[in-house]
């Protein structure tokens, strides 16, 4: 109650003494909400060199709120989410908020049409996942495109990643009914669906689905229960999608404590894209034996780096679970002929973080990593040989972080 307390008189202070511009409305160009320039976190190891270096990620009110204050607070400008550009010493130099009752997600730079563009998601929070659209900015910050996954369904929060050849990997969540009687609940229960969809950009045709409910048993999910405040059920929560250099699908299901690779009838499975799993890693039932060291749990940001290697932020712990550990970055080598995982390398902060939520990590040129911390409030990077290279502490945490060269964009 006391970090409750404290977290609601610094919020208290700052809107007393902040004053904003309104945000753009979502049929708008996103135009700077916030005042050029100010210092918003704190570096704690800097870096020099890569002057044109940004941070991008996405300011929202810390998830130890009541959810009560955290809808009073969240109509305050200075505590509306946003999308944040700042420079590597903590001063941001854009930040674009949503129409109040939205959220946005997931912000970052990637490429489309092969130049460089700002996306993003923005929607309603539904309590863990959301229902929105992705957006496509270009560098002017005017908004190009809007992306959906078609089929009446709305994209999530989680995952909006651009593809070289102009798709999008999109993740939705669905309602439906259910036979819920082999986790403990009812037979005709409401149930989350995790549904990943790929979506040509240009067309808005969806070239493939995959539904969890439909290839993973609900017995493996290692959250059965339904938490406090929800209406349906949500045994697998997908977070992350990928696609690998073969062409499968990789997907995260936090609730599992799994990746899955699926086929999507052009990478190493049956051919068919039906989205059979070709093999899972870790988890209940996981098809591959995990080598000494492999440890990870209620995981988030899983990526296939090459042909043979996944790297996950690896949360090890949860608000909604007993487990509590050091949340770490993990390179796993896969081997599917073999049935076996091997680690590669395990990136932990000095500070020894713990996340119960969020987090991402990322490669940068040079072979660098960036990592989000996610509810631990911090972002870093770190050199091949595991230095820690920068590090910085933000006044809450973020779903991801991105570090990417962008020009100065405070006038526009």
């Amino acid at each position: 109650m006391r970090t409750i307390r404290s977290v609601v008189l610094g919020l208290t202070m700052i809107a007393a003494s902040t004053t904003l511009a309104p945000a753009a409305t979502a049929a708008e160009t996103p135009k700077p909400t916030f005042p050029i320039g100010g210092l918003w976190y704190t570096v704690k190891v800097p870096e020099s060199g890569h002057d044109n270096e940004r941070v991008f990620y996405t300011a929202s009110l810390p998830a130890v709120l009541p959810k009560e204050l955290s809808a009073i607070l969240s109509a305050l400008p200075p505590f509306r989410p946003a999308n944040v550009i700042a420079d590597k010493s903590g001063h941001e130099i854009w930040r674009y908020s949503p129409p109040i009752g939205q959220n946005v997600a997931d912000f970052r730079k990637q490429t489309y049409h092969g130049k460089p563009v700002l996306t993003w998601w923005q929607g309603v929070e539904k309590g863990g996942y959301g229902s929105g659209v992705g957006y496509i900015a270009d560098e002017n910050h005017h908004v190009i495109k809007t992306v959906s996954p078609g089929g009446g369904l709305a994209a999530d929060e989680h995952e909006f990643r651009l593809t070289s050849d102009g798709r999008a990997l999109i993740t939705s969540y669905h309602e439906v009914t259910a036979d819920l009687t082999s986790i403990g609940g009812p037979a005709d229960g409401k149930v989350l669906d995790a549904v990943a969809s790929i979506v040509d950009v240009d067309s808005g045709r969806t070239l493939f689905r995959w539904s969890a409910l439909d290839h993973v048993p609900l017995t493996e999910t290692q959250m059965p229960e339904l938490l406090s405040g929800q209406t349906a059920y949500d045994p697998y929560h997908i977070n992350s999608m990928s696609l690998s250099p073969n062409g499968d699908l990789i997907v995260s299901l936090r609730n599992t404590s799994t990746v899955y690779s699926i086929d999507t009838g052009t990478g190493t499975g049956t051919g068919t894209g039906t989205g059979e799993i070709n093999w899972k890693l870790g988890g209940k039932n996981s098809t591959l034996a995990l080598g000494p060291g492999i440890e990870f749990a209620f995981q988030h940001d899983a990526e296939a780096v090459d042909a043979h290697t996944v790297r996950l932020f690896n949360n090890n712990s949860s608000n909604m679970n007993s487990a509590q550990g050091r949340s770490s970055v993990e390179w796993v080598r896969v081997d599917p002929v073999a049935k076996t995982a091997t680690l590669v390398r395990n990136q932990v902060h000095p500070d020894g973080m713990t996340a119960f939520a969020m987090g991402n990590a990322e490669a940068l040129p040079g072979g660098d990593t960036a990592v989000s911390w996610g509810t631990a409030p911090r972002i870093s990077k770190f050199s091949p040989s595991g230095a820690l290279l920068y590090d910085a502490s933000l006044p809450f945490g973020t779903y991801r972080a991105y570090f990417a060269d962008w020009p100065d964009t405070s006038s526009r």
